[in-house]
Formats: structure tokens, sequence, C-alpha cells
């Protein structure tokens, strides 16, 4: 049989004629959700890479019905009838994603509350306002880096950048920070074929930082995660880590560039945001509507023959959560230009028992980091036409390629500590007293160590003292 010819609508059809969302006919994926939408409704078949057959999940309700639903819907890949009988083989492109892993969003029931417990457990130690302070001086870091060129690509050197930095910092692997992991980060998700490779890197590195915490704890996320009641194995403790690492750095590069983007380029939000009618959480979170961070989320599992969206689903048939056809479903935004504030309803973080626990550490980088970027740059204009901007998409999320602006050259700023000097000692973990914890060293310093309390760090004395509302934007901001 002949193939198709170029611009055919036959391009992109597969076995069984269902549209696959993956190949040069679906670079445009919001457009291949929306004919799936128009044709078969709120829940769509479809096909995976190699022709893999999937469920897509379109509707905001029905997404929220199976995220909330465990007894019907699991993330235990391992029930995937396509794994299963070997249809998906160990060299898939999409197998970081698709690999049964011991982590707390593959488990259910016990197990699931006991990994879960341990991350969240870690997560409370975090010093939130600490780690603002840290956003701020380490956007200032990378702003230094370009400010006196008058010229920058706000994705390569700040979006991809700053949350890495961030998080290598939470970990307690400052020292890992480098190109190399950023790349890795970037490449990991894509389903492509070096993310295999990708992945080896990631999971060489956190394992390594694995065993140098198990054998000397210090005050930081990953010595938490360790040393937790849940006694996590080192591979338990490497996974998890990987999984915060990941899904918090792509998803908040993602959200800043997108953040940043729609401020460059839409005069009316630039507006809101300058007259003070809208704020920088709260455009941040308009852009977890229009553009989440994570288009979708591989994958759920039926644990039993059931129904969604008027469609009769299989034991073991796969589904893919569709968070951004579902942030646009008609009935829940019939006009998607609206806006959202106030709406925290969107899918960007999951829901159910898998909701995202670190959401507060990605909204945290995004509001505290654009707004110091654009304090910093206030004059910063796009440095080419909207259209030629371009995004890379995968089955997992569209990102922006490139956010070049312009701008009056700026001097560089004083930092008031490098971007690697510790995270302020996180919180005392809330753990049954009693329960042995390994004793913590503390940082290296970068300055004279203090007592109990870091000693504040020297500012001029001001002539009065700022106001109320100067006094809370400090505060918000984490100096």
């Amino acid at each position: 049989m002949a193939a198709p010819p170029p611009g055919c609508p036959a391009h992109g059809i597969g076995p069984g004629g269902l549209r696959r969302l993956y190949g040069p006919e679906a670079e445009d994926l919001g457009a291949v959700y929306e004919e799936l939408r128009a044709e078969h409704g709120a829940v769509a078949p479809a096909l995976l890479h190699e022709d893999v057959p999937i469920w897509v999940v379109l509707g905001h309700s029905e997404n929220m019905h199976m995220l909330r639903t465990p007894s019907q819907y699991s993330r235990d890949t391992r029930l995937w009838v396509p794994l299963q009988d070997g249809t998906v083989k160990p060299d898939h492109p999409l197998m970081p994603h698709l690999a049964w892993q011991p982590l707390a969003c593959h488990a259910e029931g016990d197990e699931h509350l006991r990994l879960r417990g341990a991350v969240t457990g870690a997560m409370s130690t975090i010093d939130h306002r600490g780690v603002r302070r840290h956003i701020n001086r380490a956007t200032q870091h990378l702003v230094n880096k370009f400010c006196e060129e008058g010229r920058a690509d706000l994705v390569a050197q700040f979006a991809e950048r700053l949350p890495m930095m961030v998080m290598c910092q939470i970990l307690g692997m400052p020292d890992e920070y480098n190109d190399r992991i950023v790349e890795a980060a970037r490449d990991l998700p894509k389903g492509t074929e070096t993310a295999i490779a990708s992945n080896a890197y990631i999971m060489d590195v956190l394992t390594r930082h694995t065993v140098r915490r198990r054998a000397e704890p210090k005050d930081d996320f990953t010595s938490h995660l360790i040393n937790h009641p849940a006694r996590l194995t080192d591979e338990e403790v490497a996974q998890h880590l990987r999984l915060v690492l990941i899904v918090a750095y792509e998803s908040t590069a993602n959200l800043l560039a997108n953040v940043l983007r729609v401020v460059l380029t839409d005069p009316r939000f630039r507006a809101q945001l300058n007259g003070g009618q809208m704020t920088v959480p709260q455009a941040v979170e308009q852009s977890m509507w229009d553009e989440p961070p994570f288009s979708t989320v591989l994958a759920y599992i039926a644990k039993q023959e059931t129904e969604l969206g008027g469609r009769r689903i299989r034991k073991g048939d796969g589904l893919l959560m569709g968070i951004a056809p579902g942030n646009v479903d008609p009935r829940v935004r019939p006009d998607t230009k609206a806006n959202m504030q106030g709406n925290r309803s969107h899918l960007a973080f999951s829901g159910g028992p898998h909701e995202c626990p670190g959401q507060d550490i990605g909204r945290a980088i995004a509001d505290v980091g654009v707004d110091a970027l654009l304090t910093r740059l206030p004059d910063a204009e796009l440095a080419c036409e909207e259209h030629e901007l371009s995004w890379r998409s995968s089955i997992s999320n569209r990102h922006l390629v490139a956010l070049p602006v312009k701008f009056a050259p700026k001097p560089q700023q004083d930092v008031m500590a490098r971007p690697g000097h510790p995270v302020p000692s996180q919180r005392p973990s809330t753990w049954p007293s009693g329960t042995p914890r390994a004793q913590t060293t503390a940082p290296e310093p970068a300055a004279p160590a203090a007592a109990s309390t870091p000693a504040p760090l020297p500012t001029p004395e001001p002539t009065r003292r700022p106001g109320v509302f100067r006094r809370l934007l400090r505060w918000w901001r984490g100096y």
C-alpha cells in the first residue's frame, strides 16, 4: 500500500485508525487533543511511541475522578497489559516514565503511606523563608552574569538555571550543579533516544549523593529523607530524590519561561502587574491554567473493568492524565481567555493521593525569581518578533526554546551570599519523640559560625522605619 502524500490527513494515523501522540504530525499536541475531543469526547483512544495503545483523559472532571479513585485506578505500571505481554520493550523511549520504581507515586495502600510519609516528612523540615532568600540571591547571581550586556536569553540563562541551583541546594548537593546535570534533567522527560542515558547519569549522581549522606548526614532534605522512621533503602532514597529533582526542575523551568513570555508579549498582562491589579503569584497561577509545566502524566492503570467518560475501560488498560487538555475543557472554561484569578482547581499539580507534595517550592521559585528578575530589568522587552518564538514539544510537556530580551545595560549588584551558601537550617521534623536520628553536621560556613540562630546580614541602618506594606513586601520576597 502506498504511503499517503505529505499533508494528507492519514499522516499521524496508526493501527486501528488511532491518532499517534508522537511523530511529525503530533508536534502540536494541543491541536491533536482538541481533534480527539471533537471526535471521541472526554476520553479518547490514541497511540504512544511505537504504537502502544493508551486512553487520553481530556475532560477536567474525568481527570479528577481518575485521580481521586485509587480503588479503580493505580499508578503501579506493573499492572499495565502492554508491559506484561512485552509490547513495551525495555528500550522504549518512554521507559523512564513507564518503568515501575520503588516510588510513592507508584505505590498503594500502606506502602504508599510509608513512602509518601517519608517525602512529606522531609519536606516539612525545609525552611521556606530561608529558601526564598536563597532564590533571590541565586537570581541576583544569574542576572549579574548578563546584566551588563543589555541582552539575554531568559530560557537558557535564567529559567533553565535557577530551579536546578535551588534544588541542588535543597537536596544538599550544591557542588553537583553544572551544565551537564541541567542538560540531563532537560533531556530525561522528552522521550528521546538519549533519555535513558540521561536518566542513568542522574541516577548515578543521586546514588553517590545518597551513599555520602548515609555516611555523613547533614541538615538537608536528603539526610532527613534517609533518617526518617520509614527507613528507606538507598535505592528508595535515590529514586525519590530523582523524582523530586526532575519534577521540581522541569516544571519550574517551564513555569518561569511561560510566565516571563506572557509578561513580555501581552501588554495587558504586564500592565496588570505594574499597576498592582495582579501579583506575581497570581500571574503564576494564571500560567498554570494556560500553559501548565507538565501537559500530561504517564500513566494510570485500570485495576478493574470500569467506565470513564462514557468509554469502557478494560482491566490493565493504561490512561494518560491530560493536564493541558483538562485545563481547557470547554465544560470548565468555555472562554479560555477568561482570567482565572483566585481559582486553583487547575490540574497542574495533579490531585488525589498522588498530588505533588513539593508544589510550594515550585511556586516559591517562580514567584521570587520572576519578581526579582523584573525588579532588576524593569525595561526588558522581547528582542524578536513574537511569531519567531518556538517551542519543543514532547508527550510530557511543551517548553519554550528561547526567550531573547534586550534592555539598557545594568551594573552588577552585590549578592549578599553566593548561591552556594547553605540554606539556613531546616526545621526540626515532626517525627515521634524518642525516634533515633542521626547527628547532623553543620554546613560548611561561608562566614563565621553562629550560635543557634544565624546572625543577621549587615545592612545599612535606615533613616526611617519602612511602612507596613514595604515590610510585608520584604518579608514576601524573603529579604
